[in-house]
């Protein structure tokens, strides 16, 4: 189960506890930010307890003219036991009401220097990258010329050394052996590798390289995003594979589908070099650009013109 804790967001963001130091450890688990207006004003009917909950000038102000025998209320109900924490903006003061009811009910209450807006967005941003829906898979992810290609297939099959030869022409690794791959929004996977690998490659013959020693910072990056998979297999003269295009397979991961293509590989074959192409290829078909709908609509106009033809 992915775990983000309270300490890990102060730690981050470099925030000030101010109390219910008990709770720190407490767990956060949904990247939604609530900001508690309505239950400032007494309505706790739907109040969102499992979020974390963040205070701003607005909230504050309104506090402030309420009535002295409502203000613990308010602040007792605000931390209840499943609040994570609750986040001061602007560094405005602390109510002595929440402070009280932090410590009541161990509910950490942290302070940031940044202003509300800014502050929500950037803990989104960070909540949501690290409760992304996660996985690892065993394959090789390069950038090359900007788009995320992950190669797969069985071992032996030769990824790693692909992916050399496409760092040696100027691309990037990003991950070899294991990718972990995490969906921080619709359509959205984000690949890396794992601290343990990071910028190494294994060619079996070799051994283990360091990427970032032999060819320099340029030739690494720490993630990328995933869109296209190029699955390497073992040449079968049996098998038909695709000749035109027309057909777009997909691969499932997480819950994004995936554009996949299947590489043959036998001696003679630059693979590096179809990549690049299948990569262009594949920016050029997000641009509009098909070659092989192109193909087929000229191969259906000539057929028909030869019909017509036939016809006198």
């Amino acid at each position: 189960m992915i775990q983000v804790t309270v300490r890990d967001v102060m730690e981050k963001f470099d925030l000030q506890l101010v109390s219910g130091h008990e709770g720190i450890g407490r767990y956060i688990t949904m990247s939604d930010i609530s900001r508690p207006g309505l239950e400032m004003a007494g309505y706790f009917t739907h109040y969102p307890a499992e979020r974390v909950q963040l205070l701003g000038k607005t909230e504050l102000s309104f506090f402030e003219m309420l009535p002295a025998d409502e203000k613990l209320d308010r602040m007792m109900r605000l931390c209840s036991q499943n609040t994570p924490a609750i986040f001061i903006s602007r560094e405005l003061e602390v109510p002595q009401e929440l402070i009280h009811a932090s410590e009541e009910n161990s509910v950490p209450v942290l302070i940031t220097k940044l202003t509300t807006t800014r502050f929500s967005s950037r803990l989104t941003n960070f909540l949501e990258s690290k409760l992304a829906p996660k996985t690892a898979i065993h394959g090789v992810l390069v950038d090359v010329y900007g788009i995320g290609v992950l190669l797969m297939g069985k071992s032996g099959v030769g990824k790693s050394e692909t992916a050399l030869e496409l760092v040696k022409k100027g691309h990037r690794l990003v991950a070899d052996d294991c990718v972990e791959i995490r969906q921080e929004s619709d359509n959205l996977l984000i690949g890396s590798p794992p601290p343990l690998l990071e910028h190494l490659l294994e060619i079996r013959g070799i051994g283990i390289i360091d990427i970032m020693t032999l060819f320099g910072a340029s030739a690494v990056r720490p993630y990328k995003r995933i869109t296209l998979i190029v699955e390497l297999e073992t040449w079968d003269p049996e098998k038909a594979y695709d000749r035109l295009g027309l057909d777009e397979e997909k691969m499932r991961i997480i819950d994004t589908d995936v554009t996949k293509l299947t590489i043959p590989v036998q001696p003679g074959r630059n693979v590096s070099v179809i990549i690049e192409v299948a990569a262009m290829n594949y920016r050029l078909k997000k641009m509009g650009v098909n070659a092989a709908e192109e193909f087929s609509r000229r191969l259906d106009e000539m057929i028909a013109s030869n019909d017509e033809m036939d016809d006198f």
